[in-house]
């Protein structure tokens, strides 16, 4: 069945009962809602329960909505697990006596959703029998889910982005509300802030920067940079033959392979690398005077 029929299909059933049928959601989340009087609430769950076209035999969940003035809206929705369909019921109980009665002899499942929609809202689910705290500390005073209730957190801390104290309604926008451990955009640099903004390291028109930034040298402008040094001005480089020059020290230099200078060779005149080894002239002894004679 769609929607529009098994609404049609509940009308019917409770009349002459006055109930209105329509569609909530679309597309494949349609559902057949229909409004039903307080005090045909039961009578309407268990026709949409023992019909046989319809067969709402299981109970998805049970609800409530805060309305303010005009009372609590009670919303219960029904599956049909052969036919898949859903349907959506709901009727209205007044805010100064919140009671309508319960469908657990219906649905027994329908026990935990009661307490919780008494505990949350307030409304009492005549011939429930139970309707013990489910959530809540048993000292827990209020509802929180009705829209008058004021949570603690809202006492002990202002609503995010609400006003400074002396700041107009006129202009001055709002304060931007950061992160936890997110610093203000003063403590990351000049940052401009929206008007009237204030926070640690902020200006009127925007932060100062935490830390001074590092001074660097200024870039020559495509003019300004010094001309090479001509072709004659530079230093020659040597070639392959040259020896490279001695450091002050007088120790060669690195990958240096040139022939240490002369003052460097040992008192025995030790030849140089790639000479042949020379020394002096051999001498003939002379022969002694008994020789001659």
């Amino acid at each position: 069945m769609t929607p529009e029929e098994v609404g049609r299909r509940v009308v019917a059933l409770l009349a002459p009962v006055e109930a209105t049928a329509s569609v909530s959601g679309g597309q494949g989340y349609a559902r057949a809602t229909v409004d039903v009087p307080l005090a045909s609430w039961a009578d309407a769950v268990r026709a949409a329960r023992d019909d046989a076209e319809l067969d709402l035999d299981f109970l998805d969940w049970l609800s409530a909505v805060d309305e303010l003035a005009d009372g609590f809206d009670v919303v219960l929705h029904l599956w049909s697990v052969r036919h898949r369909h859903g349907l959506l019921l709901r009727t209205r109980v007044p805010r100064d006596t919140p009671v309508v009665a319960s469908v657990v002899d219906l649905f027994p499942g329908a026990a935990w959703h009661e307490r919780e929609t008494h505990e949350m809202f307030g409304i009492d689910f005549a011939g429930h029998g139970e309707l013990r705290p489910l959530l809540l500390p048993p000292e827990f005073e209020g509802h929180p889910l009705r829209k008058e209730f004021v949570l603690a957190s809202r006492v002990a801390k202002p609503w995010p982005g609400a006003k400074e104290p002396g700041e107009s309604e006129a202009g001055g926008g709002r304060r931007p509300v950061r992160p936890p451990g997110v610093p203000a955009p003063g403590e990351w640099g000049t940052t401009p802030t929206p008007a009237g903004a204030a926070g640690a390291g902020e200006g009127p028109r925007g932060g100062t920067p935490a830390r001074p930034a590092r001074e660097r040298p200024a870039r020559p402008a495509p003019g300004g940079r010094p001309a090479r040094p001509a072709a004659a001005e530079r230093p020659a480089r040597p070639t392959a033959g040259d020896a490279p020059e001695r450091a002050v020290s007088g120790e060669p230099g690195e990958g240096s392979t040139a022939a240490p200078a002369a003052d460097d060779a040992g008192p025995l005149g030790r030849p140089l690398p790639g000479e042949r080894p020379t020394g002096p002239p051999r001498q003939e002894p002379e022969p002694d005077a008994a020789g001659e004679s």
